[in-house]
């Protein structure tokens, strides 16, 4: 084992890295509205700038790591997926368009049904 893959799986180090991070943050929040006399578009990039610095401690770490692997992952996994077409979209949404409807009425007259069926049950005219 190298001193390279050592440090880069030392859970200790990882800590230190997410307490600097998380510290960063708040510091440029906390910068945020200190600074409210400035101009709005210079705090932005002071908050944008702070986020890109976050996230590139927080990459260094071994989750970090573990996190931007998932992400590529993903990209190469959603590009595997085979999307439906206008036509079958189209289709699919009609259709469940229509069956909300029909259930919609069927629980309806359900419910009158029960209702006059109570109403007779307990004398009370509907």
């Amino acid at each position: 084992m190298t001193a390279a893959q050592s440090e880069a799986s030392n859970p200790k180090l990882d800590v230190v890295k997410f307490v600097l991070a998380l510290g960063l943050l708040g510091a440029g929040l906390a910068g945020f509205y200190y600074y409210a006399a400035y101009a709005l578009a210079y705090r932005v990039i002071g908050i944008v700038v702070d986020v890109i610095a976050v996230l590139a401690i927080l990459s260094t770490t071994q989750l970090g790591k573990s996190a931007i692997a998932f992400m590529g992952e993903s990209r190469v996994e959603v590009r595997r997926v085979i999307w439906p077409t206008r036509q079958e979209t189209v289709q699919s949404t009609l259709v469940v368009v229509v069956l909300v409807l029909v259930v919609g009425i069927f629980l309806w007259l359900l419910d009158m049904l029960l209702f006059w069926g109570i109403g007779l049950l307990t004398g009370q005219k509907v």
